[in-house]
């Protein structure tokens, strides 16, 4: 007989993310960060704005896809994508073109509160059977990481900025109430600043 009872969730969900990603992005170098939609957005941008910070609106699932194709237009440049568990889980597929196109330059990391937070925080896939390190290593990323402590920080910037990529990483965070900080808005202003900054247009 088949048990029907869910399991547990594999890690508990605390950390803080906001400070976890403004203590990430310290480490950032010169990389060109890709932020998914909500939380992942005004995380980074509460961190300090930058030009190499690649804002989408309404790009739902798209982040990982737009930063494989950063990564693969600008391979002198660590590329980082930052996004959420529900967006990753809407653009799943996007892992099996990383693993196959293997860029070195590529880091992905998911913010992972098991909640749809952009649609109600109704409960998501990945606090009950789905470990979406395992996804990304049956698609084949070879390095994966799950991070459930503020301690593992250090290790986990190694593993997004500096080892050879593909690199993938799950950090269980909790749901905490943060202020909107809002990037601009204006799309041709977004792409203008950082086709500058990776030196592709001119002031």
């Amino acid at each position: 007989m088949t048990s029907t009872t869910k399991p547990a969730s594999p890690a508990p969900n605390k950390i803080k993310r906001r400070p976890f990603v403004a203590e990430l992005l310290k480490h950032r170098g010169n990389a060109l960060v890709v932020p998914g939609l909500g939380s992942p957005t005004w995380d980074i941008s509460a961190a300090g704005d930058q030009p190499e910070y690649l804002y989408s609106w309404g790009g739902m699932g798209l982040a990982v896809a737009t930063a494989l194709g950063i990564a693969m237009a600008q391979p002198d440049r660590r590329v980082l994508a930052i996004t959420g568990d529900g967006e990753m889980m809407m653009g799943i597929g996007s892992l099996g073109v990383v693993a196959d196109q293997a860029p070195k330059n590529l880091g992905i990391l998911v913010l992972d509160n098991e909640h749809f937070g952009e649609t109600g925080r109704q409960h998501g896939l990945t606090g009950a059977r789905t470990d979406m390190c395992k996804v990304a290593e049956g698609f084949g990323i070879q390095k994966t990481m799950l991070v459930t402590e503020e301690s593992q920080l250090g290790t986990l910037a190694d593993l997004m900025f500096k080892q050879p990529g593909p690199t993938f990483a799950v950090a269980k965070i909790a749901i905490t109430e943060d202020p909107w900080a809002l990037p601009v808005k204006d799309g041709a202003a977004i792409a203008h600043r950082f086709r500058i900054a990776v030196g592709v247009e001119k002031p």
